[in-house]
């Protein structure tokens, strides 16, 4: 009998429904059953882009920003007191998720949904749940607390987090800078962040100048859009524009299913400093502008692409849109050099990360499938 797999992909980021499609697809392929669920409509809806039908489990639990993509630490902790707290919510979807349970060999979560946090350490269930995330997400969910409350009260929450996921099945840990796969003998095992498979990469002049912008849904400041497109504008550089938050502005498209090719095609990516747009940089060799607010994750994630060589520049919001335009003009110019325009050292690069891309795939569907099978 093929493994059956639940996938619950939390819509608070597209990365983590990216995942889902792409390692979906690619298990189907293997001859797996996958169910994904997700956390809402809008994300649902991204999902049916890809050909994957997603049933909603909760429309309740959400991380929440404003419009400049900065997380709201209170109003998050709030709803998800709320949600963890308030019988018809998480504890309505865990008796949803018991009946997922039943048929299912291998429940992934991915990205720390309480529901399957709480079930993940509980005995009846704990031998089915593997958590899959990023290594800085689990740092800014351990380290949430610390300078908001008394530093032993914070140690004590980010304990208690810590034993919950390490109660689990099975962790897989995900980055962008991950090499070969590993595995600690203790049930935690590291991958590289899965990335799209594309084809060879179009030597056109006109595919090297185009910019492939993608910002998640939580952009929506018009000023922070303004100041963008006038700094691509004033470097030369036309513009695929993509972003959710922006879909009634001239130019910008809500979503495109093939961005990943187009970005793997362009001068250079712009984006925040997300695992997946991470991962496209490094898996396609591509320079990356990362669009940084106050997002605990993604400054940690910035912070690794400096450590670890990736070409990128990062341009900071802070609300005034001249002073932005002025910063992405410079940062455009740059990568744009650094980007280089030889034919066939591109050529050669796309072949490696298309190679690179197809590796990275292989491993999370081996890793699951093997997960998947019966114990013992």
């Amino acid at each position: 009998m093929p493994p059956r797999i639940v996938y619950l992909a939390t819509a608070d980021a597209r990365g983590h429904l990216m995942r889902a499609q792409l390692l979906t697809h690619a298990l189907r392929a293997a001859g797996a059953q996958v169910q994904v669920l997700t956390t809402s409509d809008e994300g649902a809806r991204f999902l049916a882009g890809f050909g994957i039908d997603a049933p909603v489990l909760s429309r309740h639990y959400a991380v929440q920003f404003d419009r400049e993509q900065n997380m709201l630490r209170r109003e998050t902790d709030r709803n998800v007191a709320h949600y963890m707290f308030r019988p018809e919510r998480m504890l309505r979807d865990i008796v949803r998720l018991r009946g997922w349970f039943r048929g299912a060999d291998l429940v992934v979560n991915d990205s720390f949904h309480p529901a399957l946090l709480f079930m993940g350490w509980m005995p009846g269930w704990r031998h089915k749940v593997v958590h899959v995330y990023g290594a800085s997400l689990r740092h800014a969910l351990e380290t949430n607390f610390s300078g908001r409350m008394p530093g032993p009260v914070a140690r004590v929450f980010g304990r208690i987090v810590a034993w919950q996921i390490d109660r689990s099945r099975a962790r897989i840990e995900h980055d962008f800078a991950f090499d070969a796969p590993s595995h600690d003998g203790r049930g935690r095992h590291r991958l590289a962040t899965p990335v799209a498979v594309v084809d060879a990469v179009d030597r056109s002049d006109a595919a090297q100048r185009v910019a492939a912008v993608y910002l998640n849904p939580h952009f929506e400041e018009p000023a922070l859009a303004d100041g963008l497109e006038q700094g691509l504008a004033d470097a030369g550089l036309p513009a695929h524009l993509v972003g959710e938050g922006y879909a009634d502005r001239p130019r910008w498209h809500a979503r495109d299913e093939h961005w990943i090719e187009t970005a793997a095609h362009s001068a250079f990516i712009v984006s925040a400093p997300g695992m997946a747009a991470l991962s496209i940089a490094a898996v396609y060799r591509k320079p990356i502008l990362l669009l940084l607010t106050d997002q605990p994750e993604q400054a940690i994630n910035a912070g690794r692409a400096a450590q670890l060589g990736l070409a990128h520049r990062v341009v900071v919001w802070r609300g005034d849109a001249r002073k932005f335009a002025r910063a992405v003009t410079v940062a455009a110019g740059e990568l744009r050099d650094a980007g280089g325009d030889d034919a066939d050292t591109n050529g050669g690069r796309a072949a490696e990360g298309r190679q690179a891309a197809i590796d990275r795939l292989q491993h999370w569907v081996v890793l699951l499938s093997a997960l998947a099978a019966p114990r013992g």
